[in-house]
Order: structure tokens, then C-alpha cells, then sequence
């Protein structure tokens, strides 16, 4: 064996032996970094309702200890059914709030998307816009992608919604994506291809109203018919058409969407009427408290005769649950006139009473015993509903939305008092005072 093959064989093995009998050598050298372990992890899904439309004054924990199983049994009645004035308020102030999900709700983009269609239906359109200016990966979240098409169309920005559908990666054979597809293509001036898609959307699900302006827009003439303002792109077609807008119906979302409280506040439709007491009324309910107090303020003896027991009772039941004071006998009046009064004016004057109550307006110890002895006021809502909503205490995210389902039941018009009087009080221990003076005003000026 030569010196060269004798010395590669014995040096490896000599080198092992070394490392084993003085393991030192196998550290680094002094001064040397030393190895850094690498931690890999996966990121954390996206929560889609952690984007804020405003600064609704509600924190990130709003929905930290609402019930998942809520949130989804309501954002879909929200996005479908009309509310009343302060039930509006309400649900645009919760939807409009960046706040964490609860549970693994805030990963479900179909969820988001229909948080976004809820908040548009209740006149959040600009609040809509604003979050999911936040949100990436609208092009993978059809749900998301289509309650942005839909916002663009309500804020008169077609251009946006047709580039929405033209990134669409997923979904893109959905029937509203079909028929958005037609109609952005006709505005591109392809008349050839909208025609196509015009006619397989219709072969897909024949829609008559959209044929027919869809139709007129596609042969440039000819009578489209009335205005239709079902959805956005109703509201799209009808605009492009020369359509008067004014003379149709809208569906409860467009009507909402695009009539919206400039300031976000609920106001109250009320005509001022005869006589000094019900102008006063008029303006609270537009939401002027100071003009209200200043025009009570200035009653003349007469004014108040005039205007009756009744009627000056439940004024200042109304400053008093406005201004969320309390001040005066305001309370006890409205249980005296429950009282007196007889026929429709006693069971208006009871139901204004409890809804009073419900906002925690001193009652004297007389007061509080003869309203014990009222009837039974009018209670419409689910026993375990109106349970869970006493028993959910200062969680204001799942009191908002036990107290927005029981007003998406009861439609328009608002709860029935002895609901009202128990979201009222709800809504108060939660700390959600505003819109607990707005859902009692709004009761107040129901019985009148």
C-alpha cells in the first residue's frame, strides 16, 4: 500500500476518534455564532370582520363574547329585512365596528360577505366601501366580491363593479356575475358578446324585469318599462335607461342604501300637526332635543289645555327619554294617564309607561305599584329569545343582536312595547346607551 492510499484511509478514522475523546473539538470556534433554530408556523387566517367602516365609539372586543350561532342566525335577517328608524341605527353601528369574530366566525368569508350585504341594506353603503377597501382577495371570495359589486352599483360606480367581476376567479358562472358579466361587456361596447351572455343568463334563470332593461339597453331603444330598484344592478340598469327612479318601488336594501340618515342618527317621521305640544314632538323627532326643551319651555297655560293630559304626558316623556336624565315626574305622569284615561288612551299611555320603565326613569313607590297592576302590554318575542336577551348582561355584541332579531321579526314598525321595554333595558346594562334612548323615543312617539 503506498504512503498516499495509507494516510487517506487512516485519516477519517483518526478524526472520528478525536471528536469522540475530546467532543470540545466539535464546537464552533470562539467567537462564532452561534446556530439559530428557525421556527415555522403557519399564518392565521384572515378575520374578515376586523376592519372598521368608522369609529362607531364600540371597541375590537365588541364581539368577543357573543355567541357564533347568533351571528349567523341574524346577519342573514339583517340583510333581508327592513327595520325600524332605531333598529337601523343600531345595526349599522354593530356592523360598521372592527371587531375580531366571534369564534371561527371571522374566518368564513361567505359570513363577511353577508355582514357587508346587512350593512348595505340598513344605508351603509360608505361604510361598506370602507372595509372592504381593507379587505384583499375579494377575486377568491365570490360572497364578498358580490356585496362590493353591489355597493359600487348603489354608489353610481359601475366601472368599479364590472372591474370586481373581471378579477373574479371563482364563482365566475354564478347567475349574478352572468348577468353583471353582459351588462359590463355592453358598456365596453362589445354588443356581440353581451348578447351572448345576456341570452345564457337568461337561459340560466329567466328573470323577466331584468330582460326587459337589459333588453331595451342591449337594442339601444325601444320602452324598457318602469324602473325596477330590486338590486344594484336594477338600480344600474334604470340609470343608464333615463328611468325615473322616484316612481318605483325599492326593495327595503336599495331603499335603505340609497336614502340614507346623512349623519348616521335614526330620525322619525312625524308631520308637526296642530298647536304648539305636537311641533314639539315633530322636532325631537328629528332629532333637535334643544328645540324640543326650548318650544316646552315655552308652553302657555293654554297650550297645555289645549293640547290635553294625554299628550303633554308624553312630551316629557320624550325630553326625558331623549335626554337620558330623567329628570321630572315624567315616568309617573304616563302611569296616572294609564290610569285616568279610558279606551285607546289608557293602553297607549300604559305601553309608553313600561317602555319608560325599560329606560330606567325614576318612579315613585305609588307609581311603581299601580304599574304593576297594568294589563299585560303587548310581548311578541320567543320566551327563550327574550330569556337569553335578559340573561346576556354587559355583552353589548349579543345583546345588539338578540335585540336586532327580535326587531327583523317585527318588521318596520318596530318591537311590540313589552319587547321594547326589554331591549330598552338590555340594551342599557350592555352600555349601549344611545341607541337605548333611540329604541325609546321611538316606542314614545309609536303611541301617540
Amino acid at each position: 500500500m503506498t504512503l498516499r492510499r495509507l494516510r487517506s484511509s487512516l485519516l477519517p478514522a483518526l478524526a472520528a476518534s478525536l471528536m469522540t475523546a475530546f467532543p470540545a473539538l466539535a464546537q464552533a470556534p470562539e467567537g462564532a455564532p452561534n446556530p439559530v433554530a428557525v421556527a415555522v408556523s403557519s399564518l392565521a387566517a384572515p378575520d374578515f370582520f376586523s376592519a372598521a367602516g368608522h369609529d362607531t365609539g364600540l371597541g375590537p372586543d365588541l364581539w368577543k363574547t357573543a355567541s357564533p350561532e347568533t351571528l349567523r342566525a341574524v346577519l342573514p335577517l339583517l340583510a333581508a329585512k327592513p327595520l325600524s328608524p332605531a333598529a337601523q341605527a343600531l345595526a349599522r353601528r354593530v356592523l360598521a365596528t372592527g371587531a375580531s369574530g366571534p369564534g371561527n366566525a371571522g374566518q368564513d368569508p361567505t359570513l363577511a360577505g353577508v355582514r357587508i350585504s346587512a350593512l348595505i341594506a340598513q344605508g351603509g353603503v360608505k361604510d361598506a366601501d370602507e372595509i372592504l377597501s381593507k379587505t384583499s382577495g375579494l377575486d377568491q371570495r365570490p360572497a364578498l366580491a358580490q356585496a362590493a359589486a353591489e355597493a359600487a352599483l348603489l354608489s353610481n360606480d359601475p366601472d368599479r363593479a364590472c372591474a370586481l367581476g373581471d378579477a373574479l376567479a371563482v364563482g365566475r358562472d354564478d347567475i349574478y356575475w352572468v348577468r353583471l358579466r353582459a351588462y359590463c361587456q355592453l358598456r365596453k361596447g362589445d354588443a356581440g358578446a353581451a348578447q351572448l351572455t345576456f341570452d345564457l343568463a337568461q337561459g340560466l334563470a329567466r328573470d323577466p324585469v331584468y330582460g326587459r332593461l337589459m333588453g331595451a339597453k342591449l337594442a339601444g331603444g325601444g320602452d324598457p318599462g318602469a324602473a325596477a330598484l330590486r338590486n344594484g344592478l336594477d338600480v344600474a340598469l334604470s340609470r343608464d335607461l333615463g328611468l325615473d327612479l322616484g316612481g318605483a318601488t325599492p326593495s327595503p336594501a336599495v331603499a335603505a342604501a340609497l336614502n340614507p340618515p346623512p349623519d348616521g342618527a335614526p330620525r322619525w317621521p312625524m308631520e308637526s300637526g296642530p298647536g304648539p305640544v305636537r311641533s314639539a314632538m315633530a322636532v325631537l323627532a328629528q332629532g333637535d332635543l334643544t328645540a324640543a326643551q326650548t318650544l316646552r319651555a315655552s308652553l302657555t297655560e293654554a297650550d297645555t289645555i289645549a293640547a290635553g293630559a294625554f299628550d303633554m304626558a308624553l312630551l316629557d316623556a320624550l325630553i326625558a327619554a331623549a335626554s337620558g336624565k330623567g329628570e321630572g315626574p315624567a315616568l309617573d305622569r304616563l302611569v296616572e294617564r294609564g290610569l285616568a284615561d279610558g279606551g285607546k288612551l289608557r293602553a297607549r299611555a300604559q305601553a309608553g309607561a313600561v317602555i319608560l320603565a325599560g329606560l330606567g326613569a325614576p318612579l315613585s313607590d305609588i307609581a311603581l305599584g299601580q304599574l304593576a297592576s297594568f294589563p299585560a302590554v303587548e310581548a311578541k318575542g320567543p320566551a327563550a329569545r327574550m330569556f337569553a336577551l335578559d340573561q346576556a348582561g354587559a355583552r353589548p355584541g349579543e345583546v345588539a343582536l338578540l335585540a336586532l332579531w327580535t326587531s327583523a321579526d317585527a318588521g318596520p314598525g318596530g318591537p311590540a312595547p313589552g319587547d321594547r321595554a326589554r331591549i330598552i333595558r338590555a340594551l342599557k346594562a350592555a352600555g349601549l346607551e344611545t341607541d337605548a334612548r333611540a329604541f325609546a323615543v321611538e316606542g314614545l312617539l309609536g303611541v301617540r
